[in-house]
């Protein structure tokens, strides 16, 4: 397969238009650290965005940066936690559960949309893009968005790419929010409570006025991955608290206070804390090492998500954990996908979607990896997909399968 490694927008735009002419279709690569998720991609050639690196501009006093899409994540932490500030809704590394290895970049995790325990509270990685530069599939230049969120010029645009997973466009530069790193963090862990306990037990500490971060429960079956196994005894129950010392310390009072008596509670200090939440953000129960055992990332609503499991439970081989207070479902199953009998459940417990995040090639293109879209909506997301990228050059049958291939053929 032919290889092309961009290092300025303008060689994006050339070889664009070179595969449009030539009617070559493009895999659109970063670190390629997220290959696995999605329907494979049969190819012309891959162009990969590895070249086009560097921070653009950063502004501390303003929290905004702009960087090239390819650039590494690492160098966008390692930069902003030189000046005290961090990407809020905690992105994800998903190497580890996908068996894949390179370095996730900028572009891919805008692409992908990916946010960790902390995005009930801070939002969405979408919701943290304010702009960006793309290439479309007529290898023309488009901007769009701004520096700052009252900018809406394009902006829905901006929306529209984050989530695309490279189908509508190949993103070369983006611009994005960030916010100040809280000064310290602390978990509670509540031990011993079963799934519907642990969910009614989330739903009370949410409703305090405690600025919680992360809402997760961990049931005794994959409990002990976490933490080395340095958990107390029994399913855990687990809420952040972040922001600075004093502060933290009087809600951790009250918290604490809120559920005396109901079961053990065990304080984390910061470094177990910090440990514990990356470990949960990149799903650590249920990482490869070598296993192709399907994985699932569902979205319900957050009391909803303890049934759909318990209900699963009961009529095949599972694993899962609860985030984002219960409304992300982590599952893991013991062979096939199962996928008809997932999404029955999902809609059966009030809607929801599900997006299958491992699992063999072939089981990939042999269901939907993606929540299927109502007849209606996929005609619309098709016309926008076709306005955008007429020729189906962009990881063409990524978000839709085998059959979405044939448009560009």
């Amino acid at each position: 397969m032919t290889r092309l490694d961009p290092r300025h927008e303008i060689e994006c735009i050339e070889m664009v238009r070179a595969c449009l002419s030539g009617k070559t279709t493009l895999e659109i690569t970063g670190g390629a650290t997220k290959r696995g998720i999605g329907h494979c991609i049969h190819a012309g050639a891959t162009l990969s965005m590895r070249g086009m690196t560097g921070i653009v501009s950063y502004n501390p006093a303003e929290m905004v940066m702009t960087a090239k899409a390819g650039t590494p994540l690492a160098e966008i932490e390692a930069a902003l936690a030189d000046k005290g500030q961090m990407l809020a809704f905690e992105p994800p590394d998903y190497r580890a559960l996908l068996g894949a290895t390179g370095e996730p970049s900028i572009g891919g995790l805008f692409a992908c949309n990916l946010s960790g325990p902390r995005r009930f509270q801070s939002g969405a990685a979408r919701d943290h893009l304010l702009g960006l530069r793309m290439v479309n599939g007529r290898g023309e230049t488009v901007q769009a968005g701004g520096r700052v969120m009252k900018n809406v010029t394009g902006l829905d645009l901006v929306k529209l790419m984050a989530g695309s997973f490279g189908t509508l466009g190949l993103m070369t530069e983006l611009t994005f929010k960030v916010l100040p790193r809280p000064e310290t963090s602390a978990s509670l862990i509540l031990s011993g409570l079963d799934d519907e306990a642990a969910s009614a037990a989330m739903a009370k500490a949410m409703a305090l006025p405690l600025e919680i971060s992360g809402a997760a429960y961990l049931p005794e079956s994959c409990k002990n991955r976490f933490l080395a196994g340095a958990l107390p005894e029994g399913a855990a129950v687990v809420f952040r608290l972040e922001g600075l010392a004093f502060s933290v310390g009087e809600r951790m009072a009250k918290l604490k206070s809120a559920f005396a008596g109901l079961c053990p509670l065990a304080e984390l200090d910061l470094e177990q804390s910090e440990t514990l939440w990356r470990e949960i953000r990149d799903v650590k129960p249920f990482h490869a090492d070598g296993s192709t055992r399907p994985v699932w990332k569902v979205s319900v609503a957050p009391m909803a998500g303890e049934k759909l499991l318990s209900m699963l439970r009961m009529q095949t081989g599972v694993d899962g954990y609860y985030d984002w207070q219960g409304g992300l479902v982590w599952l893991r199953m013991e062979a096939e996908p199962e996928a008809e009998l997932l999404r029955a459940g999902i809609q059966h417990f009030g809607g929801g979607h599900a997006t299958l995040m491992r699992a063999t090639d072939a089981q990939r293109d042999a269901i939907p990896v993606f929540e299927p879209q109502p007849p209606a909506l996929a005609a619309l997301t098709e016309r926008v997909r076709a306005s955008f990228d007429p020729m189906g050059l962009f990881n063409s049958g990524r978000m839709t399968g085998p059959a979405a291939s044939a448009r560009a053929a």
